[in-house]
């Protein structure tokens, strides 16, 4: 028997229950289909290594004002990791120790002339698409716009570096206009934006966040259940799950990322636009991985280079015995983040003195529900895709971080892309008046 709702949203990230809390409130019945045993999607505090980790989206800022405005909604607490207190980078094959400020001092050239005239290029970056400047550069790799710089190989090893971190991805593989998008957010201080990507975390973590908007969701979420095919037309849509259910809707949300959006059948079959974005895949391909090392230690960063298998760690818990570090490198084929010895070698670039304990992260390239990391496009293509990515097609709609106009890839861009299409769907539907109940629930 053919089940019957106003809205089936796919997916329970922070996007999709966005978009459900928000429906709920204009009076939707909205089912949520969550293939994950767990809700957040690329959001996922675990306990692991004997700390609150995140697995997946960490930071967070006041310069990022959809996922501000939800904690100050919630009340929820913001920290941050401990202060470094050492600083170790590359000169060639050389190490060198100094200070987070040195450091800084050493990136400022390089930053500087890579992201000169980023808010000429894009002065609105909430209107990206809009940006007349954006398809003369959306061509080069961040890793070409580098080159041309020519800069001394200490300040080119620490800056590469510094872009791994940010942008989990090979460089010449990440797009120029990602570096842009993510500085014209910050109205083209690199400063800021470095410290709006990297520094202040939830106190209780993101699954404080994704609580308590689940928790203001009146929605039936169902986890575990995976999502087969969607047939639609102009009066409505027929999602399937694997299981064989089938639940007949009035609007569809798809908050699926790039890269699996075309594992998903349906009829009839999406615009080229949103399919080839997904065959192409985007350029993030990293690895996060947490450390845990015998203590006691000083708190500090490293960075290495892009060309090594983790170019940045840096602590981000201090114990009495212990420390955990958190590390990330541009390929998630190179390093695993189960191997401890691997990771154990990967620290000796910097120094010797560390004695691994226990290593953990998840391989969110080989997660069939994800199939990447946090967004980072290709060249070319904002351009060419972003658009047609956010652009409804009938009665489906698409939300998530990916298709964010001002910090995607971010849990910013979730919020901003669940509200954005929320507001899509209740005009569309009329915004009907209905009772409303409390059915969430989770198998």
């Amino acid at each position: 028997m053919q089940e019957k709702t106003d809205v089936v949203i796919v997916g329970a990230g922070v996007a999709g229950l966005v978009a459900a809390r928000e429906l709920g409130r204009s009076g939707l019945r909205v089912t949520v289909l969550e293939a994950r045993d767990r809700l957040g999607g690329r959001v996922w505090t675990d306990e692991r290594l004997g700390r609150a980790l995140e697995i997946g989206g960490t930071w967070m800022h006041w310069v990022q004002p959809h996922v501000w405005a939800e904690i100050t909604r919630y009340g929820l607490s913001v920290t941050r990791g401990p202060r470094a207190q050492e600083a170790y980078w590359l000169a060639g094959d050389e190490v060198r120790k100094g200070t987070l400020d040195g450091f800084m001092e050493l990136i400022d050239p390089g930053m500087r002339r890579l992201l000169a005239g980023t808010m000429d290029v894009i002065p609105r970056p909430d209107m990206p698409t809009s940006a007349a400047g954006l398809p003369s550069v959306d061509g080069a790799t961040v890793q070409e716009k580098l080159d041309e710089l020519d800069l001394p190989v200490e300040e080119r090893n620490a800056n590469e570096a510094a872009w791994v971190g940010h942008l989990n991805a090979p460089l010449d593989e990440a797009g120029y206009s990602s570096a842009l998008r993510w500085t014209s957010a910050t109205a083209g201080s690199w400063h800021l934006m470095h410290e709006a990507s990297a520094i202040f975390r939830l106190a209780g973590g993101t699954r404080a966040l994704v609580s308590a908007i689940a928790a203001e969701t009146d929605a039936d979420i169902r986890t575990s259940t995976a999502v087969r095919h969607i047939d639609h037309g102009a009066d409505g849509a027929v999602v399937t799950t694997t299981d064989g259910t089938e639940i007949a809707a009035e609007r569809v949300v798809v908050t699926l990322p790039q890269n699996i959006l075309p594992d998903l059948g349906f009829s009839p079959r999406l615009s080229e636009a949103k399919l080839a974005a997904g065959r192409e895949k985007t350029a993030s391909q990293g690895v996060k991985v947490w450390i845990r090392v015998r203590g006691p230690i000083t708190p500090f960063f490293a960075y290495s280079s892009a060309h090594h298998a983790l170019s940045v760690v840096r602590t981000e818990f201090i114990g009495e015995d212990d420390a955990v570090l958190v590390s990330f490198g541009a390929d998630a084929k190179r390093i695993s983040p189960d191997d401890r010895d691997a990771v154990q070698q990967a620290l000796r670039v910097w120094r010797d003195d560390l004695e691994v304990l226990e290593v953990t992260g998840h391989d969110w390239m080989a997660d069939p529900y994800s199939g990447e990391t946090w967004l980072i496009h290709r060249p070319d293509q904002v351009t060419r895709y972003l658009e047609q990515q956010q652009r409804g097609e009938g009665v489906l709609h698409f939300a998530g971080s990916d298709y964010a106009n001002l910090w995607p890839g971010f849990i910013d861009g979730a919020i901003e892309s669940g509200l954005r299409v929320a507001a899509e769907v209740a005009a569309a539907a009329g915004s009907p008046s209905r009772p409303s109940g409390s059915h969430t629930s989770e198998s």
